[in-house]
């Protein structure tokens, strides 16, 4: 199995920037792609950027430009680093890991205040 511990969120002001992390444990090795989802209050869960163990990136299209996702492989962890944050953007953030395992974090709250 795999678990999956984020951390990083917060409340900021519109146009702040937040980082958030996600470290992975037990069988890293089955890992193919890590990502992160998120909802909203009232709405369903999205996706919002997911990353490919040799690198590639893939994002929404509500957040390209503004979010970047990267990975360590060798810490296990993938970041999310969010910039000019819009109130719309406050969500619970939930890490994602999927390769042999499908691998959900607890969630970790982002509010943004306009």
């Amino acid at each position: 199995q795999v678990q999956l511990v984020e951390s990083g969120g917060g409340l900021v002001q519109s146009g702040g920037s937040l980082r958030l992390s996600c470290a992975a444990s037990g069988s890293t090795f089955t890992i193919d792609h890590m990502g992160w989802y998120r909802q909203g209050p009232g709405k369903q869960r999205e996706l919002v950027a997911y990353i490919a163990r040799a690198g590639t990136a893939t994002y929404a299209d509500s957040v390209k430009g503004r979010f970047t996702i990267s990975r360590d492989n060798a810490k296990n962890t993938i970041y999310l680093q969010m910039n000019a944050l819009k109130p719309e953007d406050t969500a619970v953030y939930y890490c994602n890991s999927r390769g042999l395992y499908n691998s959900w974090g607890q969630g970790t709250q982002v509010t943004v205040s306009a």
